[in-house]
Parts: structure tokens; sequence; C-alpha cells
């Protein structure tokens, strides 16, 4: 009896309907909050239109596509246990790891800013991220910081 790590989810997932997208489909997936996707769903495209509005020279998609590419951590840090003391280990991230980690990001980012509505909230960290700033690319900057300062404990690695 074998032990399964992935389901199907990745094959039966559809392109989202406005701009056919994988991407926005697994984003919205991710934003999703109590299994709501059609209020996800109209938060992301809101959140697009906003985009739209307030960055003219690219498309709102692919401010998008540049927000994720920016929030995307190369490598993370692991507690490893070796000889009675813990170490922050050094490991590269795999892409699917990277992407759902730079969806999570932005999402913590976007519902973290209190005050305003949500859709509004997420456009500003889109728009922050596609330009390398913002709470989402600090987190990833932090990872990074925190992996180039383990990096003597590298040979730990698993």
């Amino acid at each position: 009896m074998g032990f399964k790590k992935f389901t199907n989810a990745a094959k039966q997932l559809k392109p989202d309907d406005r701009f056919n997208s994988l991407l926005a489909a697994r984003f919205i997936n991710c934003f999703m909050y109590d299994g709501k996707k059609s209020t996800a769903t109209r938060v992301f495209y809101d959140a697009m239109d906003i985009v739209a509005k307030r960055v003219k020279d690219q498309p709102p998609f692919e401010v998008f596509e540049n927000a994720i590419n920016n929030c995307k951590p190369n490598v993370e840090v692991r507690s490893k246990r070796v000889g009675g003391s813990n170490y922050q280990v050094p490991m590269p991230v795999n892409r699917k790891r990277q992407q759902s980690l730079a969806f999570r990001w932005l999402r913590e980012a976007a519902r973290a800013k209190k005050g305003k509505p949500i859709c509004e909230s997420l456009a500003g960290e889109i728009i922050d991220a596609a330009k390398g700033e913002g709470t989402a690319v600090t987190t990833k900057d932090n990872i990074h910081r925190m992996a180039d300062a383990n990096k003597a404990f590298a040979h730990f690695a698993w």
C-alpha cells in the first residue's frame, strides 16, 4: 500500500474565466475563505481592475505575474536536529512550494491591511510586489537573509 503525496487537483484545475490562466485560478483558490469561491473570484477581479487603473503602462495580469515572481523565494531555512542541537539549515525551494509561499505571503499581506476593502489592499500589495517592495517581498527578503546568515550549516542539508 503506497502513500500518495499529491492529489489530482492540479490536473482538474480549470483556467479562470477572464484571463484564461491557471495561475489566476490557483491564486483564487488559495485566496478563498470558507469555500466562498465566488467571493474570492470577485475580490481578485476587482483588485485586477484597480491594478489596471493605477498601472497604465502594463496589462494588469502581467503586473500580477511580476508580483508573484518577485515574491517567490529561492531558498528557505528548515530546522534540523543534529547531535542534540537544532540548526536552521538553508535549503533550495522547489517550484510548487515557491508558488504556494508567494500566494500565501501576498494573501496574508493583503488581509493584514485593515481599514479598507480587501480588493483595494490586494491591489496595492500586487502593485508593490511587482515593483519589488511591499510586505510579501519583505517576507521573502527576510527568508533569504536568514538563509544567508545560516550558510555555515548548509552541509547539514539532507
